[in-house]
Parts: C-alpha cells; structure tokens; sequence
C-alpha cells in the first residue's frame, strides 16, 4: 500500500525539469518587471538631477515623495485617496451589476437585441464626458455626478462584452437542454452564466480602468476633494509635482483594484475546479 502511494506521488525527471523551467520563467518575468520600474525611477531622478530634464516641468520621484509625506502629514492624502477611492468602487460595482442584468435582458430577449444593438454602439462610441454638464443640472455639482459618470463609462462596455460572451456559448448545451425540458431560466442558470466566468472576469477588469477614468473625469469638472481634484488644481497653480504624485498614487490604487480583481478571479477559477 505504501509502496503504490509513494508510485502515484513521485514525480517524474522530466516533470521535474518542466516545473522547474517554469519557475524560472517566473521569477525572471518578475525580475525584468522590477528592474525596469526601478531602471525607470533611477533614470527619471539623475535626468532631474543632472539637468536632462527640467525638474519643474517633469518634476522626479524624490519631488513626488516629498509631496505625498508634505500630504500625509497635513491629513490631507488619505482624505482625497478615499474620497477618490470611494467613488470609482461605487461606480464600478454599480457599473457591473447592472451591466451584468442588462446583458442578460439582451440574451433573454433577441429582438430586444437587435432593437438596442445601433443604440450600444453609438453609446459606446460618444465621449462621455459630453454628458458631464448634462449631469451636473441634472444630478448637481457633487459626488452623485461623478459615481454616475464612473457608471456610464464603464456600464456600456460591460454590456456589450458580457453579452458577447453570452451569445457565443455554444448551441449545442442549450439545444439539449431544451430537449430534456428546461426552462429558459435553467439554461440561463446551468450553462449560460456558469460557461460565461471567464467573460464576465474579463469585462470586470476592462471595468475598473474605466471606472477609474469616468471617475477621474468627473472630479476634473465638479470635485473639490479627490486626486482628479489635486491634479486639476496642481495645474491650475504651477505645482507640477503634486500633479505627478496624484497621478502616481493613482496608478498604484488603479494597478492594486486590478490585482483584487484578478485575484478574485483565481479564488473563483479555483473554487470552480474542485466543485
């Protein structure tokens, strides 16, 4: 007996080499990541510093974290990260949520379809910033107006790419579902939504860039808190590098929303194969 178990167990010379190789590959895709975000920042402080660039102008990562302690320390960073922050998650769950329910209207309904297909299109097409005065009359000068204009950036295209990947699941799984008597909602339920994971994790982290973008877009034009706020008044007063700090802290909130998506989306994947 424990001689069989030791058998199934053991691992092959040849899967041994491959698991290693694979390894390998990892850590040096995980070296060259950080050697080049580093390469970049060592580059970027001796062009400021040696006179390649202009530091007001393009400012350099010791400016930028002067600024962000010069925030911190004057309660002011985590008070517009969370403001910012609050928003586009907001905007982004709402935005797939109901991205998410339309999409299934859609698939539900095939001449609903084909009706609002010209409509999506053009929606997806329109810079949605034109809307922002629209939404300000509409909804007023505050936070409401911005979680909405998240919303709509990334609601369109969390429509159209969830019922894409409804509409290409296969026919055959529905076709035998219909033989053995199922309802609509069942093959919604058994074969639809289950096939269509790894669409709807896709269109989630197509959401958050663009729920951080809607979001951004809307504190340019009604905000008094927030990074888009920092950013627009930076450059309104010269203060360039609280420009670049506001937009650095931006990239890793934006950069740390993603990895949560995809982390979720692992837990899920997992969770899926040993059910």
């Amino acid at each position: 007996m424990m001689s069989n178990k030791r058998d199934t167990t053991a691992v092959s010379p040849e899967h041994a080499r491959f698991l290693s190789s694979v390894k390998k590959a990892d850590r040096r895709v995980t070296f060259f990541r950080y050697f080049i975000l580093i390469a970049a920042l060592i580059l970027w402080e001796l062009s400021a510093r040696m006179g390649w660039i202009d530091p007001f102008i393009m400012s350099s990562p010791s400016q930028v974290m002067s600024t962000v302690a010069r925030l911190y320390n004057g309660n002011e960073l985590f008070h517009h990260i969370g403001i910012t922050l609050y928003e586009t998650v907001v905007g982004f769950i709402l935005g797939t949520i109901l991205g998410t329910l339309i999409a299934i209207l859609l698939w539900w309904s095939k001449s609903l379809a084909r009706i609002l297909d010209p409509y999506l299109v053009v929606l997806n097409a329109l810079p949605k910033i034109a809307l922002g005065p629209i939404l300000i009359v509409w909804f007023g000068a505050g936070v409401k107006s911005i979680i909405i204009m998240g919303l709509l950036i990334s609601l369109v295209v969390t429509v159209m790419t969830v019922l894409a990947g409804f509409n290409e699941i296969t026919g055959e799984k529905q076709l035998l579902m219909r033989t053995l008597g199922a309802t609509k909602l069942q093959i919604l339920t058994m074969v639809v939504l289950p096939a269509s994971v790894p669409t709807i994790m896709s269109a989630l982290k197509i959401s958050v860039g663009m729920s951080w973008v809607g979001v951004i877009v809307g504190e340019y034009l009604v905000s008094r808190a927030g990074l888009g706020y920092l950013i627009v008044y930076g450059s309104q007063v010269f203060k360039l590098d609280l420009v670049m700090a506001s937009i650095v802290i931006l990239c890793v909130l934006a950069a740390a929303m993603y990895y949560a998506v995809a982390f979720f989306e692992k837990r899920l994947i997992r969770w899926r194969g040993h059910a």
